[in-house]
């Protein structure tokens, strides 16, 4: 900071302002200074001042090592928005979502000093591991247990899966069938609460659910079952790579999409709207899930852990060509 300062001709304090973007700087100074930052090569030691302010800039991200949509777009967008606000992110991934696994990442995480944690903790497997976390540790929960009492951030599963099951019924079909998720995952669990609790405020048949993995393969299996079922006309899928695995099966069965069967898919992934047909589906806000968290953990960072925050966000159903009324 002092060659910067000496070659732009100011003092070391008014370089620290224009690194601070502090207002009261004239901007031919400002612009001095930037050019000497950029002839020198200088970039700030974070380390250095968070010794000075006692504050980091490095948030801390706990995660399990997944190439699912859900979780992996939820990272990416913590990232972002960590990035918006002025904070670098490390993330420590995990095999598994355990106690084990997420204490060690923790501990590790408090080792570099981070301003605050975010554990990404989408699995049953995830409670007794956050129950048992440092006390005192600005830390927000994304995409967890919607029952437990901390700090939490998730999509609305529920109100996405009514999205689906009702644009379903709304389009003529008697009742629906769905394709779920694993049964330890929150957001599996919230889709098939949606999915249950439209059907019985419309009146309608509540079929048995399909319980299935996350991946296409999965889909296949459960729409090859689906398929020989003459009476099933509307099918919800727990997430698009299940839709697409049950696209398949009914294309190979020989039943037409929408014109015979329905299907609605969750995540809108990048691929569903080349699917054939494009897929119907929900899409949720991980943007804004990932700002609302920052946003929580910032909070809790400036005046200390208080009192338990919990945000949903709710999702929107993209409308595209894989519904369509019953065939008569």
């Amino acid at each position: 900071m002092t060659d910067v300062a000496r070659l732009a001709g100011v003092s070391h304090q008014t370089v620290s302002r224009v690194l601070n973007d502090h207002p009261n700087v004239r901007e031919q100074t400002r612009v001095r200074v930037r050019a000497a930052i950029a002839e020198l090569g200088y970039r700030p030691n974070r380390a250095a001042r968070a010794l000075v302010t006692g504050r980091s800039q490095l948030i801390g991200v706990v995660a399990q090592n997944s190439t699912l949509y859900g979780p992996a777009s939820l990272l990416a967008a913590l990232e972002q928005a960590a990035a918006s606000a002025g904070f670098a992110v490390s993330v420590g991934s995990v095999s598994t979502l355990d106690r084990r696994s997420i204490s060690a990442a923790v501990e590790r995480h408090l080792d570099h000093r981070v301003a605050g944690i975010v554990v990404i903790a989408p699995v049953a497997s995830a409670d007794e591991a956050l129950d048992h976390l440092p006390h005192g540790v600005p830390l927000v929960t994304v995409d967890g247990d919607p029952a437990r009492e901390a700090a939490l951030v998730t999509v609305d599963q529920a109100a996405g899966a009514g999205l689906a099951t009702r644009h379903l019924l709304d389009a003529g079909h008697r009742t629906v069938w769905h394709v779920s998720g694993p049964a330890d995952w929150f957001d599996s669990a919230g889709r098939v609460e949606g999915w249950r609790a439209a059907l019985r405020a419309a009146g309608a048949e509540v079929p048995p659910v399909l319980s299935a993995d996350w991946s296409a393969a999965s889909g296949y299996r459960c729409g090859q079952m689906l398929a020989r079922m003459p009476e099933v006309t509307a099918i919800f899928a727990a997430n698009d790579h299940l839709a697409l695995g049950v696209l398949r099966a009914l294309s190979e069965r020989g039943r037409r999409v929408p014109e015979e069967i329905s299907v609605v898919g969750f995540d809108d992934v990048p691929e569903a709207a080349y699917f054939i047909p494009p897929l119907t589906t929900v899409r949720p806000d991980f943007d804004a899930v990932a700002r609302a968290g920052l946003a929580m953990l910032l909070r809790q960072i400036e005046a200390g852990p208080g009192a338990v925050e919990r945000h949903t966000i709710a999702p929107t159903l993209v409308h595209r060509s894989s519904v369509t009324a019953p065939p008569t």
